[in-house]
């Protein structure tokens, strides 16, 4: 049984496949472990070392590897289900397979072990970037570099490649560069991006001749074109980068993505890149603790009609965005001008409720319960305490309109004969005085 390689593509046609991994447990009490019996099959399958993977599970489990090269047994201390090894699998898929660009599992590595980095080229796309170091596996890819790897299954011409690598480093040349073809030209391009002008290209002998490699093109608007799809994978190694971080950094993160436009003025202007922006890096709920901190203080009716359009699009439609709203307010209100706010908090309430803002249920379900989350219980006892002529009102508004429901409920329906629509009074029967009128008596 096959796996597609990145799991989550449910595409029929997709043409990238690995094995299933099969996982035997061996041994007992402190001697048990789990043998991968299949695991060069997958490590040929992702282009991979298989020590590559193992040693990531040994990483993720917090258990000890073993590598018998020669007889291709892989080994994670343990026992270990097939399926929970799976799953890790696909994590090591996600970090170190897929091309963080197109998905596309037809990627490179390369370590540079002067500047300490591990590199990624994407065949499929030319995606070229850094992988974060970040995980405890790349201090092992590191020290192992794929190149180093003994394979299981040796090819022709090996040793003549390793021959010709001591013959080179004889005489005076650097592995590094005697390195690909597209290694030199990546080297080649970000220098030239670092320096802002054309450098020398690499060595014939380094290059493939090719009369219609759009790379040996030397004019201005091919090396700016050049210069800009770096530039544009910088940016992309970027957001991958940033989504490995803590919720409490992407925060920030955003935090000062806002306060610039706040201060240059382009906050309303830009107010879809900034959503796109919350969205990118998932905080798109906690948006609105931002959006408190940054645009409100004490005059905060003024304020809340010049920005009613940014919280309205964090918070139409959103709960979530509307309790860390609260929240913020909150915080606004008891830390940092409570003498000020504390008494218009009704008025603030209200302010948000009649804008669509808050919504009733999120106002009323924030009102029963008094929580120590942002301020101290006291404080927000207080603020619950000020805040309850309004929650009032909005409980008897509610109570109102349920009996105005019901009063409807009861409606008698009258048909018209004048072709009228809604509801109408009967005529009144005449009576005898009306018999009796007379214009003149007027």
């Amino acid at each position: 049984m096959s796996f597609n390689i990145d799991r989550s593509n449910t595409d029929p046609f997709y043409r990238y496949k690995m094995p299933r991994l099969l996982a035997k447990v061996e041994g007992k009490g402190n001697g048990i472990k789990t043998v991968i019996e299949n695991m060069p099959a997958i490590a040929k399958a992702l282009a991979r070392p298989p020590t590559y993977p193992t040693k990531y599970f040994g990483c993720e489990l917090g258990a000890q590897t073993q590598f018998d090269l020669k007889n291709d047994r892989f080994i994670v201390n343990g026992s270990h289900e097939s399926n929970k090894l799976q799953d890790l699998l696909d994590g090591f898929i996600r970090k170190f397979v897929l091309c963080p660009e197109c998905s596309n599992p037809e990627t490179n590595l390369t370590v540079h072990a002067k500047k300490q980095t591990i590199s990624q080229r994407c065949i499929a796309c030319g995606y070229t970037g850094n992988i974060p170091l970040t995980h405890k596996v790349t201090t092992y890819i590191l020290k192992n570099p794929p190149d180093m790897e003994v394979s299981t299954t040796p090819q022709k011409g090996s040793k003549k490649k390793e021959k010709r690598s001591k013959k080179g480093a004889v005489n005076g040349e650097k592995e590094d560069d005697r390195a690909s073809p597209e290694a030199n030209a990546q080297e080649q391009m970000a220098a030239q991006r670092a320096s802002g002008g054309v450098i020398d290209a690499p060595p014939e002998e380094t290059r493939e001749i090719d009369d219609d490699d759009w790379g040996e093109e030397t004019s201005a608007e091919a090396i700016k074109q050049r210069m800009q799809e770096l530039t544009d994978a910088a940016k992309g190694l970027a957001f991958t980068e940033d989504l490995e971080k803590t919720s409490e950094e992407r925060v920030d993160i955003l935090y000062k993505y806002i306060e610039t436009r706040r201060d240059n003025g382009t906050l309303k202007s830009t107010l879809k890149e900034v959503v796109s922006e919350a969205e990118r890096l998932e905080v798109k709920d906690k948006a609105t603790l931002i959006l408190v901190e940054l645009l409100l203080g004490a005059k905060i009716m003024t304020q809340l009609k010049e920005y009613e359009k940014v919280f309205l699009v964090f918070c139409h439609g959103n709960q979530k965005a509307q309790k860390y709203l609260l929240g913020g307010l909150e915080q606004l209100v008891g830390n940092v001008h409570k003498e000020t706010l504390l008494p218009k908090m009704p008025h603030i309430l209200k302010a948000l409720y009649d804008a669509d803002i808050l919504e009733e249920e999120v106002l009323l379900d924030w009102a029963k319960k008094v929580s120590k989350k942002y301020v101290s219980k006291q404080v927000a006892a207080e603020i619950h305490e000020k805040a309850a002529p309004f929650i009032t009102w909005l409980q008897e508004a509610e109570e109102e309109t349920e009996d105005e429901d019901d009063d409807d409920e009861n409606l008698e329906v009258v048909y018209s004969t004048t072709e009228r629509v809604g509801q109408q009074e009967m005529p009144k029967p005449e009576t005898a005085e009306e018999d009796d009128f007379n214009i003149d008596d007027i």
